[in-house]
């Protein structure tokens, strides 16, 4: 059954880029893997396959009928609990899980309709609003134990901002990032304890015939809510509109301001520090999202 399918350029580039021989592995082994699950969970391909950074999505129909996605992935330290969070959601504000197999992260999911994509919706604002309604709900679920946690990755992040620092040539840059470093010092010793989606952003939020609009593409964690409110700040970015962003989410969330300015400095510290390891400068939308911040939601 090799040959199943044809494996996106992008995904076999992304792969490359981001996770090397372990990408370039996943990705040779794709055909069969595909083949393995579709015959063992007797699924049928019913459309072209889908894909972002690292997943490879494939529409299917189940033996009765009902269509589904399998959606495989390289399992890592996101992908591993992804299962878990759909688990605790229930398909209660997220897409449901069907099944899956731990040994590979392979699951098969509830398909969705990927022409109402919330990322098609022209009104900002209102992409905002509903990001903010659907992480109220979903970070309000009890998170389940031995999931990653925020406090152990800010203070992760905290020891490599030294070395970092030493790397960013560009003062002003160099000070921003800094000031990112001392507003999570601030909170890392309370880093909260819900479970939270990580990556909540316009293209992670789809439409089905059972809910308006439902959240896909978790990579979960436990942590403060505030975490969470970086991607709908940097989505369609604008810097005049960093501001009023940040204040609808945290009124919707009930978030205190001050925690989650310094969370979100914490997602941009993150994003800075990854910049930094693979040889980039800092990027210039994060550092103007910091810049907004660091004077506001007080």
């Amino acid at each position: 059954m090799r040959g199943v399918i044809d494996i996106p350029r992008e995904l076999a580039a992304s792969q490359e880029k981001y996770n090397g021989e372990a990408g370039r592995a996943f990705i040779a082994g794709l055909p069969d893997l595909a083949a393995a699950f579709l015959e063992r969970w007797r699924l049928r391909v019913d459309g072209s396959p889908m894909h972002g950074v690292s997943a490879l999505v494939l529409p299917v129909v189940r033996v009765d009928g009902t269509p589904a996605v399998l959606k495989l992935q390289l399992l890592d330290e996101e992908s591993r609990d992804e299962p878990v969070a759909l688990r605790v959601w229930g398909g209660d504000g997220a897409v449901r899980l069907l099944g899956h197999d731990e040994a590979t992260g392979t699951m098969l999911l509830e398909r969705l309709d990927p022409s109402r994509m919330l990322s098609r919706e022209p009104d900002t604002h209102r992409v905002v609003l509903t990001i903010a309604e659907l992480l109220a709900h979903l970070t309000s679920f009890p998170a389940p134990p031995g999931m990653r946690r925020l406090g152990d990755m800010a203070r992760a992040m905290l020891n490599r901002t030294p070395w970092a620092l030493d790397r960013i040539p560009d003062r002003e840059s160099r000070r921003v990032v800094a000031d990112c470093a001392a507003a999570v010092r601030e909170v890392v010793d309370e880093p909260g304890e819900s479970l939270l989606h990580w990556d909540l952003h316009d293209g992670n939020v789809l439409a089905a015939e059972r809910s308006s609009w439902l959240a896909i593409d978790p990579k979960p964690l436990v942590g403060d809510p505030g975490f969470e409110l970086w991607p709908a700040l940097d989505n369609r970015f604008d810097p005049n509109d960093i501001c009023w962003r940040f204040d609808a989410m945290t009124e919707v969330l009930g978030l205190d301001r001050a925690r989650a300015r310094a969370w979100t400095l914490g997602r941009l510290l993150q994003n800075a520090l990854w910049d930094v390891e693979d040889g980039r400068p800092v990027d210039d939308d994060q550092l103007e999202i910091a810049r907004r911040l660091r004077t506001h939601g007080s």
